[in-house]
């Protein structure tokens, strides 16, 4: 028998105002959610074992800073990046592994001119010195870069765009360290695409990397070679470790050397999950350390991931620090080589990203549906068995907690698809806000999110651009359709020749899976996503009639003016996940205007090399001739992805106004009162 309500729940449960979905008062606003945006772009340890870390500072104009933890408990955290230096690399696109510490030395990406700077850690007023050439512009770009104690050098990839933007060069490339004058980098490893990963072992006399080449993106199909280097600091002889096998189509990553030359790395060749190997060199074989049906990786669309650690390694044990997904999840455990054995460790976080050991502990970087992304200190126990203290050091929203009373929790469904038998994910968020209830007749709208890449994963961690819409009445879902990682090779590969089909099926199945199970209203449904989410928004704008109104962030239009625009890196990826010219053009939205007939909102940065601004103007106007409610939204100075305050500020798609059981949507976002024109149906 159910137990009655106590009189604090039939007390609280009178006291709250009912008021209709979408029309709730909350004081999680735009100024809170842009203000609380800050964002990680790497961590390390310097030789004190200390915490550093890489934030990218919205109020600044996006600028990325590197600041170290205070050396005594209630100090305040130090700015080591002078404030005329942001730290950022543009590698790729899309960056990562913009800086690396070895000791009290610092080398950097500096974003202005692309060089690299080395700085003391030790000297405060040290200023930071370049040690790459200046080429009279940001045409050279480095990245993922590592110390070669052996030859006072640094080993890095160098992406070189002098001769050919669309087409740059790459290598990894050997840039001393000890020399007044600057000299140029000498080249160690080309001769391919693409590279990452360069990883020095203990001695300096071997080198392990990543490479790959057209039409694959590293999570198709990459190699990992060894290189054995001479006493002339050149790579002398090349064996490739895992890549060329004909049994495998695989996709290796993170190589990484424990102190006694052991070589460790990722790949996906036996079970098609992300698991950790283990390289024998006498025989040239690999041997899987722990096989679970898990990710132990997450997909390099940037440098510098960093999933796993060798905390020990000494003739007692080998002990493996690691984080896996699994079943919507990260978990935190820990290997034991030599008995092939996983134990766990229980921690607060139910998302993993990076990792990085400390003395006797781990730095972790996690969010859960209550923490915000942050770093948090993992201290173990003398067996290093289980952690005995969690302590945050930074997080990204320190204030966010003093609204907690207005989170919703989200909830991992599993949802069927347009495919008989076959499922996809998405995290549901109900609308929750504790001074607020809603008729018991009504359901509340619902906004959908299809997050970007699309070779990537959404994960179920507080937000509070999703709690901006929960606590105003909302329901806020986000989708893992087929394609996403995080469920292993096969699900990632239903995408394949299927971008414009698959994940926006799922989002529609998603959709209706929500009202067939009476949580939301199937008359009030709003997609929103960014880049190749704001594709599958557009294309299931045009190309289905679920949804209601959409907002599209630098998203997707004209999948063949993409493909000719697209910068090398993804030069090839639109033929992978769509295929041929008609292909392309049969599944751009652009060229369909006439299927469009609801509200739309489009937000561009005009700096963008990814999705340039002309798909943006493109569909803005023929959606204007059409004479559909649309608007177009433009931002100086921002690239792909918005990091300026103010931007952030008016970024988001749909206004909060659905007060009646007929749809009744704007398009203004956080857009404040007054700012811009109101779109409604």
């Amino acid at each position: 028998m159910a137990s009655a309500p106590s009189s604090s729940e039939t007390t609280a449960e009178r006291q709250r105002v009912t008021a209709p979905y979408g029309s709730w008062k909350s004081p999680i606003t735009a100024d809170v959610v842009s203000g609380a945006s800050k964002s990680l772009g790497g961590i390390s340890v310097d030789g004190d074992g200390r915490l550093v870390w890489l934030e990218s500072r919205p109020n600044e104009a996006g600028r990325s800073v590197l600041v170290k933890e205070p050396g005594k408990p209630g100090d305040e955290p130090v700015d080591i990046t002078p404030k005329e230096f942001a730290v950022r690399t543009l590698c790729q696109e899309y960056g990562g592994g913009a800086f690396s510490i070895s000791g009290d030395t610092l080398v950097f990406s500096n974003y202005e001119d692309q060089r690299l700077y080395k700085q003391s850690l030790h000297l405060e007023d040290s200023p930071p010195l370049p040690i790459t050439p200046d080429y009279g512009g940001p045409s050279v770009c480095y990245a993922d870069g590592v110390f070669d104690s052996r030859f006072g050098r640094y080993i890095t990839v160098r992406e070189d765009r002098r001769d050919s933007s669309s087409n740059p060069t790459a290598t990894v490339v050997a840039i001393g360290l000890g020399e007044k004058d600057i000299k140029e980098p000498k080249a160690l490893i080309s001769g391919n695409d693409f590279f990452a990963f360069p990883r020095m072992d203990p001695k300096g006399e071997k080198i392990a990397w990543i490479e790959w080449c057209h039409p694959n993106m590293p999570w198709d199909k990459a190699e990992l070679w060894v290189g054995y280097i001479s006493e002339a600091g050149d790579i002398y002889k090349r064996v490739c470790v895992a890549g060329r096998d004909p049994k495998y189509v695989e996709s290796p990553t993170e190589p990484k050397w424990s102190p006694k030359g052991e070589l460790f790395f990722i790949t996906d060749r036996q079970n098609g999950f992300w698991n950790l190997y283990k390289w024998i060199e006498s025989a040239n074989e690999v041997l899987p350390l722990y096989p679970l049906n898990a990710e132990f990786a997450r997909p390099s669309w940037v440098f510098g991931l960093n999933s796993y650690e060798v905390i020990q390694s000494d003739e007692q044990k080998t002990l493996i620090a690691c984080s896996y997904r699994q079943s919507g999840r990260s978990f935190l455990a820990m290997i034991d080589v030599r008995h092939s054995s996983l134990s766990l460790l229980d921690i607060p976080f139910t998302d993993i990203q990076d990792i990085t050991s400390g003395n006797n502990c781990l730095y972790v970087e996690g969010a859960s549906g209550l923490l915000p992304t942050s770093v948090a200190k993992v201290t173990f126990n003398d067996e290093k068995s289980e952690g005995i203290d969690f302590q945050i050091i930074w997080s990204s929203s320190p204030d966010c907690l003093k609204y907690e009373s207005y989170f919703s929790l989200p909830e991992l469904i599993e949802f069927p698809t347009e495919v008989p038998g076959q499922n996809a994910y998405a995290y549901f968020y109900p609308p929750s806000n504790h001074v607020y209830q809603a008729s018991a007749e009504e359901k509340p709208p619902l906004l959908l999110e299809s997050h970007g890449g699309p070779t990537s994963e959404t994960r179920g961690v507080l937000n509070l651009s999703i709690q901006y819409w929960t606590s105003r009445g909302w329901a806020f879902v986000d989708v893992n359709y087929g394609g996403s990682t995080g469920y292993g090779r096969e699900f990632r590969e239903r995408l394949l020749g299927r971008w414009g089909i698959v994940d926006v099926d799922d989002c529609c199945s998603c959709a209706k899976f929500l009202v067939e199970s009476g949580k939301v209203d199937g008359t009030r449904l709003c997609i929103t996503g960014g880049s190749a989410g704001g594709y599958t928004t557009l294309a299931a704008l045009a190309f289905r009639e679920t949804f209601k109104a959409g907002a599209s962030l630098y998203g997707i239009a004209d999948l063949n003016m993409l493909r000719a625009e697209m910068h090398k890196f993804e030069s090839h990826y639109i033929d992978n996940l769509v295929g041929s010219e008609k292909d392309c053009y049969e599944r751009s939205p652009i060229n369909f205007v006439e299927k469009f007939s609801c509200p739309i909102i489009l937000f561009q940065g005009l700096e963008d090399q990814v999705v340039p601004p002309g798909q943006a103007h493109k569909i803005y106007a023929a959606l204007k001739q059409k004479g559909l409610p649309v608007a177009l939204v433009e931002y100086e100075g921002e690239q792909h992805g918005f990091r300026k305050n103010g931007h952030r500020e008016r970024r988001s798609p749909i206004s909060p106004l659905a007060l009646q059981p007929q749809l009744h949507v704007t398009c203004s976002g956080y857009w404040k009162a007054g700012e811009f024109n109101v779109l409604q149906i």
